[in-house]
């Protein structure tokens, strides 16, 4: 109880108060693979917690304690919703007797490619008709530097409360890897950055008393927002030069991923990235944009973010490139042939494929008079531009069926032995077949 002592402001000290004594009620705006996972740990750390969505379905299967979330035990929220510790409900009206609550709404693109922030509007406006003093309020939503004292801050105060007087506010960006078996909610460090010094150390003292990861404050909101954008940009430019590297090396007739191999020997200055189809999810093909858009305001080009982007883009357009070459070489074209893919999810084991580049593959595939199946342990249907594409089961008979098989997701539930041993060409874009016997009509990305 001494680190509330140290506060100047009665409502801070009662808020802290109420973290390490597990008295205070939690709520988390979005319910969806930021949301729930976040939910269920706080829930797991004592806290009451009531989560909000507008979707009707989310609601109902969090209530029933059936999980949707890849990245959530099903046993965690089972236990939790039987305990009581966690109820959903799309009733706005009960924020006003919450102690905190994050925002953890999509933040996607729009048409011209610039952020849409309505959700984290809606949702701004919603927490506004009932916040009341001594609330924290943290965003977690990938989004654009300056969100949070810009737009997030002015419709709070819209209610009369003062930030930083009445209630805080902070923003601390998620970190989720879908899929990742070793990092998660609970052990990932978290980045906090208040709008007062006041409003990161309530934030902080929350996430201190709920996960296990380092919590790392920082300055200001803006540059919490930037950290986050960089750590995807980071990445975004460097799959880029990867992918780079890959064209490249396949017209030198050069293994790139043996160069990958070979160059990531050295114990430092370099850090291995990889190619592959293109980028997909809600996080690195978009989350550079929010910064390039808002470079805008400063009269600043992003000039390498948006080259990487162009390379990163153009991706399943070369595997397409590179699929008709391996069927000119067996003396067929891609109008007429049926092309198996091995994967639509954007990365291995997850069930996400939300900007999954396997879908512009099958747009140029059936464009070009291809007849394109595929199959996915994780998606057994999926609909993209008012088509119902449905999974076939990965079989002997369907791999012979097809004129090639292409291995767009290195899914581990794949039957590797078997794809490797069929006796049709196959190219890899995922080099999921590393050290395998396979055939001699085998071709890496």
């Amino acid at each position: 109880m001494s680190v509330a002592t140290t506060y100047a402001s009665p409502l801070a000290e009662q808020l802290i108060i109420k973290f390490l004594t597990k008295q205070a009620v939690i709520g988390v705006v979005g319910l969806g693979y930021v949301g729930l996972p976040l939910a269920v740990e706080k829930a797991k750390a004592g806290f009451k917690v009531i989560g909000f969505d507008i979707q009707a379905s989310k609601i109902d299967m969090v209530n029933q304690g059936i999980n949707y979330i890849g990245d959530v035990v099903d046993d965690d929220l089972r236990k939790m919703v039987k305990e009581k510790k966690i109820k959903a409900t799309a009733d706005y009206s009960l924020i006003r007797h919450l102690d905190a609550v994050a925002i953890c709404v999509p933040t996607p693109l729009d048409i011209y490619q610039q952020p849409d922030t309505s959700f984290v509007e809606f949702s701004a406006r919603e927490i506004a008709r009932f916040l009341h003093p001594g609330m924290l309020v943290v965003l977690e939503s990938t989004t654009y530097p300056g969100t949070t004292e810009e737009l997030v801050k002015p419709i709070l105060e819209e209610s009369g409360l003062v930030c930083g007087v009445d209630f805080f506010l902070a923003y601390s960006p998620e970190r989720v890897d879908p899929g990742n078996k070793h990092y998660n909610t609970k052990n990932t460090p978290k980045v906090v950055g208040g709008v007062t010094a006041e409003c990161t150390r309530i934030a902080s003292t929350m996430y201190r008393e709920v996960l296990d990861g380092e919590v790392h404050e920082v300055g200001s909101p803006a540059v919490a927002e930037m950290e986050k954008i960089f750590e995807n940009t980071f990445r975004n430019i460097n799959i880029a030069l990867a992918n780079e590297m890959a064209i490249l090396c396949n017209r030198m007739g050069i293994s790139v991923w043996e160069v990958i191999d070979a160059a990531k020997t050295k114990p430092y200055g370099f850090m291995a990235f990889y190619p592959g189809p293109g980028l997909g999810g809600h996080c690195i093909p978009i989350d550079p944009f929010y910064l390039t858009w808002k470079a805008r305001e400063f009269n600043y080009h992003t000039r390498l973010i948006e080259l990487a982007g162009e390379i990163n883009n153009s991706m399943p357009e070369f595997v397409v490139e590179r699929i008709g070459t391996v069927l000119n070489e067996e003396n067929q074209s891609i109008k007429g042939s049926v092309v198996y893919l091995l994967g639509l999810a954007y990365k291995k084991d997850i069930d996400d494929c939300r900007e999954s580049p396997i879908l512009k593959i099958i747009d140029d595939l059936e464009k070009r008079g291809a007849e394109v199946i595929y199959s996915d342990p994780f998606i057994p249907k999926c609909k993209h531009n008012g088509k119902t594409y449905e999974a076939v089961t990965l079989t002997q008979a369907n791999l012979e069926r097809a004129d090639i098989v292409v291995i767009t997701t290195d899914h581990t539930l794949f039957d590797y032995d078997l794809i490797s041993k069929i006796d049709k060409p196959i190219f890899d874009t995922r080099n999921a077949l590393k050290g395998r016997e396979v055939s001699s009509k085998y071709y890496r990305l």
